[in-house]
C-alpha cells in the first residue's frame, strides 16, 4: 500500500528514543532533505454510494463509524460529505474505494444476491458479423477433428523471413527473449512448431488450428484475423493414427482443402463460387498447393503441404500439410437478419449423367467444374469430379477427366429431348472454356 510520508519525522523521533534508551548517548539535529509529498487529496463522497454500489442497506452514522475508524476524515452534514483520506493509506483514490472498505469490514457474505433485471422479449444480438464468423470457425473446425491450439504471437525472426515477413518495424524493441522477437506474418510457423512438440512427445498424428491476429505491417490495415489449420502424421475427418479396420489416410493437400472448403462453405460461400488457383506463397510445396480465390482478385485462403525445405529449416522431421484462411476478405452477409431461408426442396427425381473429356494435362478440374455448373444454372445443381486418367489410350500431354452432374428439375419431369439438350450445352460450355473435347 505504499508508505506513509507524514510517519517519516515521527518515526526519526521514535527510532531516536529508542537508540537512546537503550544505547544512550547524544542526537545529532535533524536534517530533512526535500519535501514531503502532497497528502491524498480529499473528494466528495456520498453516503447512498454504498447501497447502490455494493447492496447493502447501512445507516448513515454506522457507515461514518466504520470509515473515522480507518482514519478517514469526514465534513460535511446529510449525505453529500468530503472525504479526506489518511497518509497511510495512498490506495484510497475515490469514492469507490471507499465502499470497498465499507464492504470488506462490513463482510462480503452480507452482500444480498440481487439478480439483474431482465428486459422483456428476446435480446438483441451483441456480436459482430466479425465474431459470429470466427465463433462458426472455430466449432467447423473442431467437428472436423481439430484441436484448437494457442501459440505465441510473435516468434524467431528467422522464422518470420521464411514466411514472408521480417519487416524491421516489426521486429519488438523489448522481447520477452531474443528468439521471440518478431510479430508473427503467419499462423503456420507456431503451428508447425506445435505439432513437432507433439511428435517428439510420441503423438505423430495430429490437426491443430489456431485463430488468431498477423501482421503484415506495423499499420492498422496491416493487421489481420487468419483461421489456420496443420495435419500431421495420419489424420483425417474419420480419424487418426492406425485402427483394426485400416489406417487412416496420410494428410496431404487433399485433406486441408476439404478443410478450408467446409470452413468457407459454413460461413457462406458455396464450393461453386470458389476458385482453385496455383498461386500459393513459396513456402508450401509448389506442385501441392493452391489458393482460394473469390473472383479473379480476392484470395481467401491459400493450402497445401509445406515445402520439405521449409520444414527442414525449421527442424521438423515428417510431412505437415496446412492451410490459412483470411477472415477479413470474406465479403459481407448481403442478406440481413437471424432467420434461416426455407428449405428449398424438389418433389421430382434428379437425373445424373457422366462425362468424360480429354483435356491437355494441366487444365485444372476446377474450369472443369465451373463451365460446367455455368452451362445451365437453372436445372444443374451440383457437379463432381470423379475419375482422372492418364495412360493408355490416352494421347500424350492429356488427360481424361469424368464428371458426374445432376439436374435437378422444379417444375416437371425431364424429358428426353429436354436432358439431351442440357448435355449439349455442357459440352459446349466445357469445350469452350478448356478446349477439350468429348471422350468418345
Amino acid at each position: 500500500r505504499g508508505v506513509d510520508p507524514d510517519f517519516v519525522v515521527p518515526g526519526l523521533e521514535l527510532a531516536t528514543s529508542l537508540v537512546l534508551e537503550l544505547c544512550g548517548g547524544e542526537p545529532s539535529k535533524v536534517i530533512i532533505a526535500g519535501k514531503p509529498p502532497k497528502a491524498n487529496r480529499p473528494f466528495k463522497f456520498d453516503l447512498g454510494l454504498v447501497k447502490r454500489l455494493s447492496g447493502l442497506d447501512l445507516e448513515p452514522r454506522e457507515i461514518k463509524q466504520l470509515l473515522t475508524a480507518l482514519g478517514v476524515g469526514l465534513d460535511g452534514k446529510g449525505k453529500a460529505l468530503k472525504a479526506a483520506p489518511p497518509s497511510w493509506r495512498p490506495d484510497i483514490t475515490g469514492p469507490a474505494d471507499l465502499v470497498e472498505e465499507v464492504v470488506r469490514l462490513v463482510g462480503v457474505d452480507n452482500v444480498p444476491a440481487t439478480p439483474m433485471t431482465r428486459a422483456a422479449g428476446v435480446a438483441k444480438p451483441v456480436l459482430t458479423e466479425a465474431q459470429l464468423r470466427q465463433r462458426l470457425t472455430r466449432r467447423v473446425l473442431a467437428s472436423r477433428g481439430f484441436v484448437e491450439a494457442v501459440t505465441w504471437s510473435f516468434i524467431p525472426p528467422i522464422e518470420a523471413k521464411l514466411f514472408g515477413g521480417g519487416a524491421p518495424e516489426l521486429t519488438l524493441s523489448n522481447p520477452i527473449s531474443t528468439e521471440l522477437a518478431q510479430m508473427r506474418p503467419s499462423l503456420l510457423p507456431g503451428l508447425i512448431t506445435a505439432a513437432q512438440r507433439n511428435r517428439d512427445r510420441g503423438f505423430a498424428d495430429g490437426a491443430l488450428f489456431e485463430l488468431g491476429q498477423a501482421y503484415r505491417g506495423a499499420a492498422p490495415e496491416d493487421q489481420f484475423v487468419a483461421a489456420s489449420g496443420v495435419r500431421f502424421g495420419h489424420s483425417a475427418l474419420e480419424g487418426s493414427g492406425r485402427h483394426w479396420s485400416g489406417e487412416a489416410p496420410a494428410s496431404d493437400v487433399f485433406a486441408v482443402k476439404e478443410d478450408a472448403v467446409a470452413a468457407l462453405a459454413a460461413l457462406g460461400l458455396a464450393q461453386a463460387s470458389l476458385t482453385s488457383a496455383r498461386e500459393a506463397p513459396p513456402w508450401f510445396h509448389p506442385g501441392r498447393s493452391g489458393a482460394l480465390k473469390l473472383g479473379p482478385k480476392t484470395v481467401l485462403g491459400v493450402f497445401g503441404e509445406l515445402h520439405p525445405d521449409l520444414l527442414a529449416s525449421l527442424g521438423v522431421d515428417a510431412p505437415i500439410a496446412g492451410f490459412e484462411l483470411y477472415l477479413d476478405a470474406i465479403p459481407p452477409a448481403k442478406r440481413k437478419g437471424a432467420g434461416r431461408l426455407a428449405l428449398d426442396a424438389s418433389d421430382l427425381q434428379p437425373v445424373r449423367r457422366d462425362f468424360a473429356f480429354l483435356l491437355d494435362r494441366d487444365v485444372a478440374a476446377g474450369d472443369v467444374v465451373r463451365a460446367a455448373l455455368g452451362a445451365d444454372r437453372a436445372l444443374i445443381s451440383d457437379v463432381g469430379v470423379f475419375d482422372v486418367f492418364t495412360g493408355q489410350g490416352v494421347p500424350e500431354g492429356r488427360k481424361s477427366l469424368a464428371i458426374e452432374v445432376t439436374l435437378q428439375p422444379r417444375e416437371k419431369t425431364l424429358t428426353d429431348a429436354e436432358i439431351e439438350a442440357v448435355a449439349a450445352k455442357i459440352v459446349a460450355a466445357v469445350t469452350k472454356a478448356t478446349g477439350g473435347e468429348l471422350r468418345g
